[in-house]
């Protein structure tokens, strides 16, 4: 017997009605299949969710308490594992509330996550531009990427992942849905909401347009053009050594961005209708709940102090 999960969830927290015929109760199908099919979903999903928080809590609590690690690179690192834990927070319980029936609000989810999203596109561009100070200017790095400075950037990307996400969850808020009243996902993503819309949705299609432009396009440029001058500058070093040595302060970094705007950029990609569901299903998962589960483990792997550190913290206890 198939059973299919679902979730009824307020669309639309204003009410608004279009000729008294407006639909404000929409059902999340999430992962339809069998109920042991859904009750190994929710045991994988909470598994991922501890695992997530506890890595990217030991990370913080790691560069926290190691003085070697008081240094711009692991700063942002910080907050990438900060902002990761209330990624992952925003969706995987509600994935697992789907699969459980139990009730959310869909508009502050769509919120959050986009706005969390936008934020680490911010802080990855950061974190770029740290690692070429980092590897072109090796002598004047630390005056250069100051205390201050770091605070006031990851700060910055706080306030412009929210701010840049601000306008179009208020104009999708205004929204009117019509029907019908079944969505094929397991979170809120804005696709869903313009194609529920019996109302125009211009204005969220065109503010959605300029925050891909100013949140991931020209975060991804600047990116790639630190990254260009890095490997520019590493090219330029004599030794194999040194440049091996100069390129594994950024390799777990790069991993990282790889996968983030990798993912991010397949979402784009237009497929047929169906296709397009279970891709979208599967790269959201990706981005949700497996990338921030492997980011404490690709900066613990690939990157020397953090490992040196979590060596003397494992030999302390």
């Amino acid at each position: 017997m198939e059973l299919e999960s679902v979730n009824k969830m307020n669309l639309n927290p204003w009410g608004h009605t279009a000729n008294g015929t407006s639909v404000e109760e929409f059902i999340l199908l999430g992962f339809p299949g069998t109920w042991h099919f859904q009750v190994s979903l929710v045991v994988v999903f909470a598994l991922t969710y501890s695992l997530t928080v506890t890595g990217n809590a030991s990370i913080i609590a790691l560069v926290s308490t190691n003085s070697n690690l008081h240094a711009p690179m692991y700063f942002f690192l910080c907050n990438l594992s900060f902002l990761q834990i209330w990624d992952t927070t925003g969706v995987v319980p509600k994935a697992t509330g789907v699969m459980l029936g139990t009730s959310h609000v869909c508009i502050l989810q769509l919120f959050f996550l986009l706005s969390l999203g936008s934020t680490e596109c911010f802080l990855l561009s950061v974190m770029a531009y740290d690692r070429y100070l980092a590897i072109c200017y090796p002598l004047t790095d630390s005056s250069l990427m100051s205390t201050v400075l770091s605070a006031r950037l990851a700060l910055s990307s706080w306030l412009g992942g929210f701010l840049a996400i601000s306008l179009m969850a208020f104009l999708t808020s205004r929204l009117t849905f019509c029907g019908p009243e079944v969505i094929n996902q397991f979170l809120c993503d804005i696709d869903s909401c313009l194609a529920l819309s019996c109302s125009d949705t211009w204005p969220v299609e065109l503010a959605a347009f300029l925050v891909s432009l100013i949140v991931v396009v020209a975060s991804c440029v600047l990116t790639l053009v630190s990254y260009g001058y890095i490997i520019s500058s590493v090219l330029r070093i004599q030794s194999a050594h040194g440049q091996k040595k100069a390129f594994s302060t950024c390799s777990a970094h790069l991993s990282v961005v790889t996968i983030w705007y990798g993912s991010t950029m397949l979402l784009y990609v237009k497929q047929s209708a169906q296709n397009s569901l279970d891709r979208n299903k599967l790269l959201n998962t990706l981005n949700t709940a497996v990338t921030p589960l492997l980011n404490p483990f690709i900066y613990t792997l690939r990157t020397r102090e953090v490992k040196q550190a979590l060596g003397r913290a494992c030999q302390k206890k």
